[in-house]
């Protein structure tokens, strides 16, 4: 599955002991788009917080995994992250500017001689 959207706040990274040795955790909201946007609390695991290296601010496409268990006779659910695409960073932002700035911008074009096309 994958959700789309910015990271809005990045969270303490947790960590501790387990029966498999050391874990750590942190958490980021990322706030979903369109009318109405949503926040999601997403989880990163491991090596994949260096791996990632998600900031507040960043605009990302994250392969997700939704899991719920119980304890205690309550349930909790976790949204596991397992990949990012970073979208619209500095070097995306960079290269469109560089882009646009060879494209002629065709939407100024005008014509006093009707439906004439420019190409």
């Amino acid at each position: 599955m994958e959700i789309n959207g910015k990271i809005v706040q990045v969270m303490a990274e947790q960590s501790g002991n387990g029966r498999n040795g050391v874990w750590r955790k942190k958490d980021y909201i990322l706030e979903t788009e369109g009318n109405y946007p949503k926040k999601v609390a997403l989880a990163v695991w491991g090596d994949k917080i260096d791996q990632f290296n998600l900031q507040q601010g960043d605009q990302v496409s994250a392969g997700i995994e939704i899991e719920s268990r119980e304890y205690n006779g309550k349930w909790y659910t976790d949204v596991k992250v397992w990949k990012v695409d970073k979208q619209g960073g500095a070097e995306a932002n960079r290269q469109s500017q560089n882009t646009s700035a060879a494209m002629p911008d065709v939407t100024s074009f005008s014509s006093d001689e009707g439906d004439v096309l420019p190409f």
